[in-house]
């Protein structure tokens, strides 16, 4: 089995090949601008107390935090939406160790601003096991310190890939999450955290059973 982080290695090995050298230079420029703006540095990290929330499921059944913390520690994977080929290689890796995370007393959730039919077709594409929650406008993204606007330099790049944010999210604002994982306990502690500006970064499922592992 592959990790993540080297299909993620191999998928930018192929876009290298495939994207003009000027337009990864762009998406690349952005990336670096994120990162220096400090995007990240507000964000809730281990030691913060996770902020309650309620949200939508795939299937339209709404799901509290406390409700889900009461017997299991949560993973909680936010991504930007099911046209991110990251986010797609993510979810599968994550879906490969469910059985694994369960073992653990774990319980893996997503979330992420794209519509319920979206993500529905997202979790059918990739036969998800786990509960996909829709976060509409980014409320909870913006909880947790995550949100940041699609610089307007990306957006006619993305449409030419054929990546219609508006019509994932149901809005024109091109609002998105930093794609994060968190581990929270049942006293609703972060006890980790993985932020990182850098879309094309992903927490390794290994890296998360171990901190599971270690919590047992």
């Amino acid at each position: 089995m592959s990790t993540l982080k080297q299909s993620i290695a191999e998928y930018n090995e192929q876009k290298a090949q495939k994207v003009p050298p000027d337009i990864l230079k762009t998406m690349d420029q952005a990336t670096i601008s994120l990162q220096e703006n400090g995007i990240a540095d507000n964000s809730l990290r281990s030691g913060d107390r996770a902020p309650g929330f309620t949200l939508p499921n795939h299937k339209g059944d709404r799901l509290n935090l406390s409700d889900m913390l009461a017997g299991s520690t949560v993973v909680l994977s936010f991504y930007r939406g099911g046209w991110c080929p990251y986010c797609n290689m993510e979810l599968n890796a994550l879906q490969q160790r469910v059985p694994e995370i369960e073992a653990q007393g774990a319980r893996l959730i997503a979330i992420s601003p794209e519509m319920p039919d979206k993500s529905l077709d997202t979790r059918e594409r990739h036969a998800l096991s786990f509960d996909v929650l829709y976060d509409q406008g980014n409320q909870v993204a913006e909880l947790f310190g995550l949100v940041f606007t699609l610089p307007e330099v990306l957006r006619p790049i993305y449409e030419k890939f054929g990546l219609d944010i508006p019509g994932y999210n149901g809005d024109d604002s091109f609002r998105l999450p930093m794609p994060a994982t968190y581990i929270i306990t049942g006293n609703g502690e972060i006890v980790h955290d993985f932020v990182d500006p850098d879309y094309t970064r992903r927490m390794e499922p290994q890296e998360i059973l171990d901190k599971l592992t270690s919590l047992s």
